[in-house]
């Protein structure tokens, strides 16, 4: 997933988690990548989803979540709660490795 452009992946997951989709949300400039939560949970609702990965790119190489990468996972996360969805992790590929935001104990 080492791109120019920043490209914001979910995996849609049912109640044993095997995926059901994975599905592109935006492609982006090389510093953002247009997300929309309520987009996010009206697919996870139309595919009967109970839970999310949340994946996207650093064209940067440095997989560290922006605190803007931070806020949207944490909005998606409070939706989701509400719907009975969960966010199991938000993973960043960058060149330089890998986030979790599992791994970061920031879900």
């Amino acid at each position: 997933m080492l791109r120019e452009t920043e490209e914001f992946r979910i995996l849609f997951l049912d109640k044993k988690n095997q995926l059901l989709a994975d599905e592109v949300q935006g492609v982006g400039t090389v510093d953002h990548a247009p997300v929309y939560p309520r987009e996010i949970m009206r697919r996870a609702l139309e595919l009967s989803a109970t839970a999310l990965i949340l994946v996207h790119n650093h064209p940067s190489g440095d997989p560290n979540p922006s605190t803007a990468d931070i806020a949207m996972t944490m909005q998606i996360a409070t939706l989701g709660k509400a719907l009975n969805i969960i966010v199991h992790d938000h993973l960043i590929i960058g060149r330089q490795g890998h986030a979790s935001f599992r791994g970061l104990k920031l879900l």
